[in-house]
């Protein structure tokens, strides 16, 4: 098939024009959400407008744009849709054993307080499973937890989503930063530190967000030193191994640090009175349930293999081994657990073309199934393992994951609807026309360069994806203002997080692990302010960042060293004009 090369700006030759046209599919999917519309059909509503508007704006080949669809269901499906099923299934073998109820009350004992509850699950333990995992692994454990523990099924969705938030830069063992640097050509090391020199700020703000959203200002105030501790206490963690060390380990450890810290504070600290839904009554929290070691050891175990699985499946020599080995040192499994698909009519047929990127270059167009170093397949694994030790059989285990196949089938087809949204939206360019709208903002950027990663988040439901699409466009733009690279490029994925709650995947995940399929339009009014409203923050600090505080507060990228080559006696020679200028300092 005859490539073809995108074009940003199809409608009369203008950006802004143009970029309201290409947002036609998102105020189609997210209107109908509010309007209460069912998620499924919000999502194929949304997906036919970006056809449409791909096909007969953009010119794009009917073909290409029904086969980037299909990429993009393929990829909703297996990994994220994968993810969901198996989050849910763990969850699922905890509630037919009677477990969560050993470790509901294992928490209360810890802290009855929800308010203190939610700072443990929906930030500490939250950030620890987006460290190993991420997407949307946490969001569904999170939310599927707190359920499980009493909360409302609206605040538990809300509070997941928030919560998973200031982790996600560094989620799947620095994922999206290493992508980032692919694509940049930055120094990873740079962009974690910067990364890490604007983020610990909104990790101590969003335990306080969290329970101010939950319970109101009053109530928070009341566990501020809670907050203080879960927050302060990761974001330091975040601090330091974002900037001494390096991208891979940062949410981990801060999780760890962050929940031993909080868990250590409360043997010495408690609230004064103890928060509750005005629903819930004392006696039922009074209940009698027969806690001994070993029960409380087993009802745990489940979490403790998802957490042991998920770590090992992040890890790189894992997946490496898993994937078969290296091209140089195949092992027994080389050939037989990864399968890679070109997506016909699309491969390498769609060019992308400056300002998006420095020159045109074609887009490959993979879909790769990996089954068995899947993060979704580790999460099944870890059920199983849960099943066998609750006392469950193969057939029993079969039984509930088909329960639980059921139960989300429509939240897959929801998934896979909106990714081909977003796949559409990529290979078409219109993600990237709303991008050179922001990047044609001048002198406010720096702000603009926070929204446009939280635009391309709500687009693509990935940080890292967003960091793929607009990660070289930052750069570009920056060295053409005389801005700091590193700086822009932080940008995208720390303002991109905030993005995640109100994207159209992680609603869906949220609504499926609180059972509240078909709600996604309720939960995205829930969260939609405090995305925005967190995004802006992020901006300000960019702003603050390019124009208000010293230059040397944020890394910069070592100039290359210019060659000059010039006769021995000659004075030097500066270098040739058609030579790329240095990227100036951040003003």
């Amino acid at each position: 098939m005859t490539p073809w090369t995108q074009v940003y700006s199809p409608v009369m030759g203008n950006i802004f024009l143009s970029a309201l046209v290409a947002a036609l599919p998102v105020f189609v999917l997210l209107g109908f959400l509010a309007k209460h519309v069912k998620a499924h059909y919000s999502a194929i509503l949304g997906l036919i407008t970006c056809l449409a508007v791909a096909i007969l704006v953009y010119k794009m080949p009917a073909g290409m744009a029904g086969m980037a669809a299909v990429h993009g269901a393929l990829f909703g499906l297996a990994p994220i849709g994968w993810i969901v099923l198996n989050a849910i299934f763990i969850y699922d073998i905890t509630v037919k054993s009677g477990d969560f109820e050993v470790v509901k009350h294992s928490i209360a004992g810890l802290a009855g307080d929800r308010r203190i509850q939610a700072l443990l699950i929906a930030f500490s333990f939250g950030a620890f499973i987006e460290g190993a995992a991420g997407f949307g692994t946490p969001v569904a454990i999170s939310a599927a937890m707190l359920i499980g523990l009493g909360f409302k099924p609206l605040q538990a969705a809300g509070l997941a989503l928030i919560g998973n938030t200031a982790p996600v830069a560094y989620g799947a063992l620095g994922s999206p930063l290493i992508a980032l640097a692919g694509v940049t050509g930055l120094d990873l090391n740079l962009l974690s530190a910067a990364a890490g020199r604007i983020l610990p700020i909104f990790s101590l703000i969003v335990p306080f967000w969290i329970i101010w959203t939950m319970a109101g200002r009053k109530a928070m105030m009341e566990v501020w030193p809670a907050c203080l501790v879960a927050g302060g206490s990761f974001a330091i963690a975040q601090f330091a191994v974002s900037n001494f060390h390096g991208p891979w380990l940062v949410d981990i450890i801060g999780a760890i640090v962050s929940m031993v810290a909080l868990v250590l504070f409360l043997k010495v600290w408690q609230p004064k009175t103890i928060w509750r839904y005005e629903h819930e009554r004392e006696e039922a929290h009074a209940a009698k349930v027969e806690q001994t070691t070993g029960k409380v050891v087993k009802a745990w175990m489940p979490w403790v293999f998802l957490s042991l699985f998920v770590f090992a499946w992040g890890t790189p020599q894992v997946k490496t081994f898993l994937n078969g080995g290296t091209k140089t040192a195949p092992n027994f499994l080389n050939g037989y657990t990864v399968k890679t698909f070109e997506i016909p009519l699309l491969h390498k047929n769609v060019i992308k073309a400056p300002p998006v990127v420095a020159k045109a270059s074609p887009e490959a167009a993979v879909w790769t199934f990996n089954w068995l170093s899947l993060t979704g397949t580790s999460l099944l694994l870890a059920g199983i393992c849960s099943g066998f030790l609750a006392g469950f059989g193969i057939l029993d285990l079969l039984k509930i994951w088909g329960n639980t196949v059921n139960r989300v089938k429509i939240s897959l087809l929801t998934i896979a609807a909106m990714l081909g949204l977003g796949f559409v939206s990529k290979s078409a360019g219109l993600d990237a026309t709303m991008g050179l709208a922001f990047a044609s903002t001048g002198v406010l950027f720096p702000f603009f360069s926070a929204m446009l990663g939280w635009l391309g988040v709500a687009l693509t439901g990935s940080d890292t994806s967003a960091n793929v699409l607009f990660g070289g466009l930052q750069k570009i733009t920056a060295q053409q203002l005389g801005l700091n690279p590193i700086l822009t490029a932080a940008a995208n994925t720390t303002g991109g997080v905030m993005g995640k709650m109100i994207d159209a995947q992680s609603l869906v995940v949220a609504s499926v692990a609180t059972n509240q399929q078909g709600e996604e339009g309720t939960i995205l009014r829930y969260v939609f302010f405090h995305s925005l409203a967190l995004a802006s923050l992020v901006g300000v600090v960019i702003f603050l960042y390019a124009k208000v505080l010293p230059a040397n507060w944020m890394p910069q990228q070592p100039a290359a060293p210019a060659v000059v080559t010039a006769p021995a006696a000659a004075p030097a020679v500066p270098a040739a004009p058609a030579a790329a200028p240095a990227p100036a300092p951040a003003k």
